[in-house]
């Protein structure tokens, strides 16, 4: 099997259009059921070199109820559900194909992670926080992006040691942003 290769490229406009355009389609089976999609990752953050993959955050109510019906609507767009992959707060799907969202286009989507939480949740709110705190500090998205790309040099063909590189400099970051100092350990013991 052939290993992917990690690239990190420079900000590009249309990874905003293309996180528009899948909210769209997603809204089309959750309406009414959610209560918002967010951009989140490096992809959300303008001017931030990133691996060319969109993540969306699917926000549910704070209990979780509505779940399993979330599930089941991702699924008739080509989702399979894959748990929460040991990230507390953060359900996981993997995407079937490259067609997926199937929305009848035949559209060849661009790759994205795609992740329901409940509102709240650790999960979410680190997603939230992280982007938040990039979005406002551009000199930290400078630095942040000549790490991503360092690391992607030094380990091309390694997808934990290149998230692992990063851990420290994220945990920084939500630190600055007021997460508690359990929630930072737990964070770093699922990353691990």
């Amino acid at each position: 099997m052939k290993k992917r290769t990690i690239v990190v490229v420079d900000y590009d406009p249309k990874w905003q259009a293309e996180f528009e355009a899948l909210k769209a389609v997603l809204l089309t089976v959750l309406d009414g059921h959610i209560l918002a999609i967010e951009h989140v990752g490096s992809t959300s953050i303008i001017g931030l070199k990133a691996k060319p993959i969109i993540d969306l955050d699917v926000i549910i109510d704070a209990k979780g109820q509505k779940l399993p019906y979330v599930i089941q609507q991702l699924a008739t767009l080509g989702y399979q559900h894959v748990g929460d992959l040991g990230i507390t707060g953060r359900e996981a799907f993997k995407r079937t194909d490259e067609k997926t969202p199937k929305d009848g286009s035949a559209k060849t989507w661009m790759a994205h992670h795609l992740y329901v939480c409940p509102e709240g949740s650790i999960g979410l709110n680190n997603h939230l926080k992280f982007r938040d705190y990039l979005r406002a500090h551009p000199e930290t998205v400078e630095a942040y992006g000549a790490l991503k790309q360092r690391l992607a040099k030094q380990f091309p063909h390694d997808i934990d040691a290149y998230v692992t590189g990063k851990s420290d400099f994220i945990l920084e970051i939500l630190q600055k942003t007021g997460v508690q100092q359990s929630t930072i350990k737990q964070i770093r013991k699922e990353n691990e």
